[in-house]
């Protein structure tokens, strides 16, 4: 842990001294140099992550030495070259950046990347030009399995042999192969390479020394995809949870409740975002929430989890639908929540290249966080502490089919197996638009926070909702006898039925205490 603490430290520094400089240097058209002293004495690097997120357009950089994952990741249009190997997501979601690798690369590389031209010398791994939607990949070497898989535009080329399941996914694109190519999945058609196509794609790659020949092939769409897309959604909602009173007396209706909630409150020196409302809703485009004429104070305060243009006081929501796009978001806004349902399985190591490239690009004193699936709460929270993350989110709509009911004590022990003495904040995000019922009852269960969509893209009803959850919640507390929101607990909770304590593990109404089952070893 020491190790990989020192390698993400060192990452990060090269990181913050390298961006004041690469303006500087575009305008003098200069080389910035990693791996070399200022006398020009070599020592490579080995093993630093994340470095050179969203290299700006004029900016030119060299690297010397091995580099870890999500290296030249967000690029905007400057040029980067790495003097030797690099690890997985070279260049994702890369946006403008020319980018040559003298060696070879991990898996993932060009992830997610829709313009700019990406080469790599010495072959590279698994999924090279995954979900890519433009900009020219060109290999020399072998690569591995699904080659351009899930593309939907751009072109791949590969002077070599490939893997198994070339083009899987597709729907766009194409794949040039000058090498062993194993038959293409349902929905592929492999055929030769036109006199046309080959003219163009040299022009295009514009190297004397690596020229595609007239006997390549050429993998594209047939245009014959299956729709797989069966949702499985939740199996309930909250209204068999109710909410009483554990013994204290009724306040008066005009007491005042705090219903304020702090995120990614720590000991370091980053900024906390406070939460009106425990809440944090999503929405598409924060340019929603902005309204000059007739401000909500309550809609200006509140934190959302958006998608594009976020303010200021916004978590931007990190998936794979949007990552060439958030660069310039990442900094203009509040926090950053990394959807690992919505991007490729990572290991740790990949996983910390990406919060380097993105914490430097966002900032490293805004809070961040994870969200995944109920399915997957183990490792989510597990994740979450090992990476030292501000929130944890715990999807319900994850298509396994867990309610929200049943839901509460597998995230209830995992936040105690995981994030008892850690500084990350656990919420949960349902498949509706919550009410003030809904988040007294998940409070009371013991989550920090709830995430659910907006009901409406109209300001005025996103004021309305927030406004009627506030009233709500005060008159909530109120009955119950509290003064603050995080006087809840499970005392205030209730199973209405006997289905819902069976799952849930709360009190039975009239019972009043858990099943017996629960204390069944």
């Amino acid at each position: 842990m020491a190790d990989t603490l020192d390698v993400v430290a060192r990452s990060f520094n090269i990181n913050n001294k390298l961006g004041p400089k690469l303006e500087a240097a575009a305008e003098q058209n200069a080389i910035l140099r990693i791996g070399w002293t200022n006398a020009g004495d070599p020592v490579p690097k080995n093993g630093e992550l994340g470095l050179c997120p969203g290299i700006p357009k004029g900016a030119k950089i060299r690297a010397l030495g091995t580099l870890g994952s999500w290296t030249a990741a967000f690029g905007k249009g400057g040029v980067f070259t790495i003097q030797g190997d690099v690890g997985s997501f070279l260049g994702a979601a890369n946006n403008g950046n020319q980018i040559t690798c003298e060696r070879s690369a991990g898996n993932y590389a060009g992830f997610a990347m829709s313009s700019g031209k990406i080469s790599i010398l010495d072959g590279c791994g698994d999924d090279l030009g995954s979900c890519m939607s433009g900009g020219l990949l060109a290999v020399r070497g072998n690569a591995g399995l699904r080659v351009g898989g899930g593309m939907t535009g751009g072109i791949i080329v590969v002077d070599g042999d490939i893997g198994n399941d070339p083009g899987a996914g597709m729907t766009g694109g194409k794949i040039i192969v000058n090498g062993r190519c194993p038959n293409p999945p349902e929905g592929v058609v492999l055929r030769p390479i036109t006199d046309s196509e080959l003219v163009e794609l040299n022009k295009e790659i514009d190297d004397k020394n690596f020229q595609i020949p007239n006997d390549s092939v050429c993998l594209e769409s047939s245009g014959e995809q299956k729709n797989n897309n069966h949702s499985v959604v939740s199996a309930g909602d909250l209204s068999m949870i109710g909410l009483v009173p554990s013994g204290q007396p009724r306040n008066m209706f005009y007491s005042t409740c705090d219903t304020v909630a702090l995120l990614g409150e720590r000991a370091e020196s980053n900024t906390p975002i406070a939460l009106p409302l425990p809440i944090l809703p999503h929405i598409t485009d924060g340019n929603i929430l902005v309204n000059k004429k007739k401000p909500s104070k309550l809609v200006e305060t509140q934190p959302f989890v958006v998608t594009h243009n976020p303010r200021t006081v916004d978590f931007i929501s990190v998936e794979m639908n949007n990552l060439t796009h958030c660069t310039d978001a990442l900094s203009s806004s509040g926090g950053a929540v990394v959807n690992l349902m919505k991007m490729p399985s990572m290991d740790a190591e990949e996983i910390d290249g990406m919060l380097v490239a993105i914490r430097s690009l966002l900032g490293q004193e805004k809070p961040f966080g994870f969200a995944d699936g109920v399915g997957r709460i183990e490792a989510l929270h597990k994740s979450s502490s090992y990476h030292n993350a501000d929130i944890s989110i715990c999807i319900i709509e994850d298509e396994s089919g867990i309610s929200e009911s049943a839901s509460l004590p597998l995230i209830g022990r995992s936040n105690k197996a995981n994030l008892e003495n850690t500084y990350t904040d656990s919420g949960i995000e349902l498949g509706f638009s919550a009410n003030a019922e809904d988040i007294a009852k998940l409070r009371a269960s013991g989550l920090k926070f709830v995430c659910c969509s907006s009901p409406s893209d109209s300001y005025d009803e996103i004021s309305n909702w927030l406004d009627e959850i506030q009233s709500k919640l005060s008159t909530i507390l109120q009955n119950l006898g509290l003064e603050s929101i995080d006087s809840l607990s499970r005392q205030n909770l209730r199973a209405l039925d006997y289905e819902t304590a069976a799952v849930s593990g709360l009190r039975l109404s009239g019972y009043e205490r858990p099943l017996p089952h629960w204390f069944a070893r």
